[in-house]
């Protein structure tokens, strides 16, 4: 493989303001709202060529929040850092940071405000 395989990936929303607000305040990131004709999408920053994919969340009457399926995992320098944000952000922890393994470091998952479930995971 010349890539790593994920390239996208989309986050469904209820309501895409409030699903900004918890984004932005669990990571300390600005989200670009941009509406393609009635589908609303909210990008996550991006920098090419950097590690990790580009994503956004979305809103449109087919993409469904959800606690099943699909688990996304954000990289962060430390897990426990955004955990800290995210009930106040109006989030809940589902599960607190785990050590995966010495060598693989650490997980944590968190349901946002939408009611998806989504993961952190770090090194430290």
């Amino acid at each position: 493989m010349k890539k790593n395989m994920v390239g996208w990936f989309e986050i469904p929303v209820s309501d895409m303001d409030r699903a900004k607000a918890f984004y932005e305040a669990v990571f300390k990131v600005k989200i670009e709202i941009h509406d393609f004709a009635g589908m609303l999408m909210g990008w996550f920053p991006f920098s090419e060529g950097k590690e990790g994919a580009a994503g956004t969340l979305i809103k449109q009457e087919t993409y469904i929040p959800s606690q099943e399926g699909t688990l996304v995992y954000f990289m962060s320098d430390d897990v426990q850092i955004e955990l800290d944000r995210i009930e106040a952000a109006g989030g809940k922890i589902y599960q607190p940071k785990t050590e995966i393994s010495p060598e693989y470091g650490f997980m944590a998952v968190f349901i946002d405000t939408e009611g998806n479930r989504v993961a952190l995971h770090s090194k430290k």
